[in-house]
């Protein structure tokens, strides 16, 4: 409990540092839209930088680094929104869209790597993206947007940004590394159904 409370705090706080910039942000005229885009296009060539260089293995060093550049550029999107008068339904369509892009841009280049294959990862890539629908779905049905998990946008963050620096610092992967993308996979799955489930009894109630 006292974790999360502290992981909560942080989010403000985090904000307060980032406020200062956003402010010259806006006045200098850069968009919450803008931002959206950026983070999405530097997802890409991050997971292509990665993919291109991955017999190194310590190209997925940068995979951590971006998951953090790319948390502050969400942040920072999210204010100009807010904050300054710059929330728009184009908006609305391009976090969505542009997430599901960043998220399967910085999976793929695990699939280069042996112990997970192609299957398993581009399983998961396809999982991550149905969370979402998942999710962006409950105000269709008159529910809020859903969050729920077991495996969220921020998990998977946590998750692939781990994974990236242990394969990039050339830890060696384990012969049970084989099974991760398929536990990943079963996590989707069941936070898919999660929900699904809980947007229909938000609607009902």
């Amino acid at each position: 409990m006292g974790a999360a409370l502290t992981l909560y705090e942080l989010k403000p706080r985090f904000q307060a540092l980032l406020r200062p910039a956003v402010g010259r942000m806006a006045a200098a005229g850069i968009t919450a839209n803008q931002v959206t885009v950026a983070a999405a296009v530097g997802s890409l060539l991050v997971g292509a930088l990665v993919a291109w260089w991955a017999p190194t293995r310590t190209a997925f060093l940068l995979i951590p680094v971006w998951l953090l550049v790319r948390m502050a550029l969400n942040a920072v999107d999210g204010m100009l929104a807010r904050e300054h008068n710059q929330q728009s339904r184009l908006g609305a369509y391009l976090n969505e869209i542009c997430d599901v892009v960043s998220d399967a841009a910085l999976y793929a280049p695990f699939i280069v790597l042996p112990a997970f294959g192609g299957f398993w990862v581009g399983t998961v890539i396809l999982l991550a993206a149905l969370t979402e629908f998942a999710g962006v779905l409950g105000p269709a049905v008159g529910a809020s947007r859903r969050y729920d998990g077991p495996l969220g946008k921020s998990d998977r963050a946590l998750l692939f940004g781990a994974l990236g620096l242990w394969v990039g610092l050339r830890f060696p992967l384990p012969d049970a590394a084989a099974w991760l993308m398929v536990l990943v996979a079963a996590l989707l799955a069941v936070t898919v159904v999660n929900r699904v489930r809980k947007g229909l009894a938000e609607s009902h109630a």
